[in-house]
């Protein structure tokens, strides 16, 4: 790259760089600044060879055409206004900025006292100044191609909600152990898309892939000085480009590539991204993109002394997202990845931010409306982590309609009964039935509840039957982190025990939460690694672990029979769903007088229909849960019966004399959960049951009646 360019005036729009065969346009919002120079860089992004002085500003926008200037060509900002901290302005020349709609990155991060732009260790803290130049060590932007491709061929638009199982995973965790990866694709989006990984989710039975954060993010200073990663990712710097550590060969569009090999399989994409805060942290965070392009514009400053910062998000900053400029930058990104990279929708990470307003959460603000009008983002799957830790953050079921939500009440509350705590049978029901009670008021849908037994953030589901208290003492935070109630239980050892009927009971209780996620109403989430007895050995806050704690194991389980037991288990668990579509209607469903309604019932194990007085016995720890397909010319009905107690009873079936059987289909007390031929299982295989059927302790079982179509059977069973 010559020395020698010059700068014109160009144009407000679009922001970021763009090529247009002649040369390259960019254009930066700043309302405060004075002045912007644009920096380019030689080929190693190293040495600043240019300054040129974006000579148009418009509509708050600097902008400055550079004739000649190639894709491939490195570049930064430096951002020229006063340094007043106490008024929300913390400008500094001497600071490389990154540009905030870069696609691309250069160079390599380090951390250094470099990167903040007060003295870090001045007695006046943030309200110093540092004239030194971190430029050395800074990322850089790239000027990239035109995006002159055509798009990815879309999935149908989410399939049926009945079909959908989501599988939340981590590009490192599921790629950096598998073996028949070559080292050089451990850890990266193209061994994420080896055919090896897309069969293995095929074969298991996954509909979405929910991936950990992939847009570029940072090592927070601290824990780089522990030796420590961000190996999640929620700590996002560049809201276009994909994670540098990610791209085998630095390419963004090796991501794209990963989108096209899945949608090949007919496996959607979501992206957890996190628009809440970025990885500048508070006034003593570093300075290297938005603080020094724009401070008061980006983020929410407290009115009463714009020096500190509002942190709703527990993260030192908060994205002011209700500003046009800051909102249009994400919606510029929504775009980039669903119109460019091809993904099918979204996760939004602390996602009241986006609709908090200056009085509160608002379900219609600016954001939700942006999006319902958006050509491109209307049909997108939209995901909303439903909380922040500001005043009224918590939104459980406050979300529109189309969003669906994060259930963390669902999680909680079924850990809680299988753990056998008394007086949680009523609003177990309510789960399972898709937690209507917290999102049809609404008129919206099952599907507005994303059910999870564990995710990222918690234990995994083998510590869940493992550990009673968490062990975090890795994270070098003396063990203060994580989420201190986790509803869980070890049943006698804390962590693995050398005792069979120890392990029996936790490969049981395994099977429990497996089956009841797939049995609810709502979009289930499996946790990847779970199908697979993954342990975190009890640390519940794993974000910092980028190491064999946090990765899968898959020689381990490949080599584990309890492993390959559990996931057998999973598949046929998924198969069934994808064979038996009617179990989950796409509204929700209560007793009706109609007989063409299909239903759902609840009953108590004495075989009658749930009444107030029964839902008041707080000890009651069993229940049963009819759904049927009334006026379907097959007259389908499933009866689901639960027992988390700790004794075996006998479950009265319902409606024996219409029903002159049930065949059973599952019990999580066997072995292998499904009736089988094998011999352990022989004597349960296409079992039919009349009258009662032997509930064993801390047990699932699903039943299916036999039953010829009947139109009076469907009106019996309304009432």
């Amino acid at each position: 790259m010559t020395s020698s360019y010059t700068i014109v005036p160009s144009r407000h729009y679009p922001l970021g760089s763009h090529y247009d065969g002649y040369g390259t346009q960019f254009a930066l919002y700043s309302a405060h600044a004075e002045k912007v120079e644009l920096c380019l860089f030689d080929d190693r992004a190293a040495e600043e060879l240019q300054r040129l002085e974006l000579p148009s500003y418009e509509r708050r926008v600097f902008s400055g055409y550079v004739e000649g200037l190639r894709p491939g060509a490195i570049y930064g900002y430096r951002v020229y206004g006063p340094y007043q901290p106490e008024l929300g302005r913390r400008f500094n020349h001497h600071k490389l900025l990154l540009d905030p709609y870069a696609r691309r990155v250069a160079g390599k991060f380090e951390w250094s006292d470099l990167h903040y732009a007060y003295q870090l260790n001045h007695p006046d803290q943030d309200l110093s100044f540092d004239e030194r130049d971190n430029a050395a060590l800074m990322l850089k932007a790239v000027v990239c191609e035109p995006h002159e491709i055509d798009p990815l061929t879309p999935l149908p638009r989410h399939g049926r909600p009945a079909h959908t199982v989501i599988y939340e995973a981590h590009v490192k965790g599921m790629t950096m152990t598998h073996p028949v990866l070559p080292p050089e694709l451990r850890g990266t989006l193209a061994g994420l898309g080896h055919e090896a990984l897309i069969a293995y989710l095929k074969a298991l039975g996954i509909t979405t892939l929910e991936l950990l954060p992939v847009q570029g993010f940072l090592d927070e200073h601290l824990l780089v000085q522990k030796n420590l990663r961000n190996y999640w990712g929620y700590n996002t710097l560049t809201f276009f480009a994909p994670h540098q550590a990610y791209l085998r060969q630095g390419d963004p569009m090796e991501f794209r590539a990963l989108v096209q090999a899945l949608h090949e399989a007919n496996i959607e994409v979501i992206l957890d991204v996190v628009f809440n805060h970025t990885a500048e942290g508070d006034r003593l965070g570093p300075t290297l993109s938005f603080k020094g392009i724009d401070n008061l514009t980006y983020y929410r400053l407290q009115s009463e002394n714009q020096r500190y910062y509002i942190n709703d998000t527990g993260c030192g900053n908060t994205l002011n997202v209700t500003h046009p400029a800051v909102l249009q930058l994400v919606m510029d990104s929504l775009r980039y990845w669903v119109q460019v990279m091809g993904v099918d929708g979204f996760r939004f990470d602390l996602a009241t931010i986006l609709g908090r307003e200056r009085h509160g959460f608002d379900d219609s603000n600016g954001f939700f409306d942006a999006l319902y009008q958006d050509p491109v983002l209307a049909g997108a799957r939209l995901i909303a982590e439903p909380w922040d830790i500001g005043p009224g953050g918590y939104q459980l079921g406050a979300f529109p309609s189309g969003w669906s939500e994060w259930n963390d009440r669902y999680r909680d509350t079924v850990r809680r009964f299988w753990r056998g705590d008394s007086g949680v049978l009523p609003e177990f029901a309510r789960r399972v039935h898709g937690s209507s009670d917290i999102f049809e008021h609404s008129g919206r849908r099952p599907s507005a509840s994303v059910n999870f037994i564990s995710s990222h953030d918690g234990f995994t589901l083998q510590d869940l039957v493992s550990y009673r208290d968490k062990h975090n003492e890795a994270n070098q935070e003396n063990n203060r982190d994580g989420h201190a109630e986790n509803f869980s239980e070890n049943y006698g050892v804390e962590g693995p025990a050398p005792f069979t009927e120890i392990n029996d009971l936790r490969r049981r209780q395994r099977r429990n939460f497996l089956t009841t996620l797939i049995l609810s109403q709502g979009l289930p989430m499996l946790c990847a690694g779970d199908e697979l007895c993954r342990t975190q050995q009890g640390n519940n806050n794993a974000y910092c672990q980028d190491n064999p704690l946090s990765w899968i194991d898959w020689q381990s389980a490949n080599h584990s029979t309890e492993a390959q037991a559990q996931l057998a288990f999973t598949r046929r668990l998924l198969a069934f769903k994808r064979a038996e579509p009617w179990i989950w209607p796409p509204r929700y469903v209560h007793m009706s007088q109609n007989p063409q309604d299909p239903v759902i019932i609840w009953f108590n194990r004495d075989g009658e229909i749930m009444q107030p007085m029964h839902w008041g016995q707080h000890h009651t720890t069993s229940l049963g849960y009819l759904v049927g397909e009334a006026g379907f010319s097959s007259s389908r009905r499933m009866l689901a019966l639960f027992n988390a107690g700790t004794a075996p009873l006998d479950f009265r079936l319902p409606y024996r004399q219409e029903v002159p059987s049930w065949t059973l289909v599952l019990d999580t007390s066997f072995e292998g959960g499904f009736p089988s031929d094998d011999e352990h299982d022989a004597a349960n295989a296409n079992q039919e049951v009349t009258g009662h059927y032997p509930l064993q302790a801390q047990s699932t079982v699903i039943l299916f009646a036999n039953v010829e179509p009947d139109a009076s059977y469907a009106r019996k069973i309304s009432l």
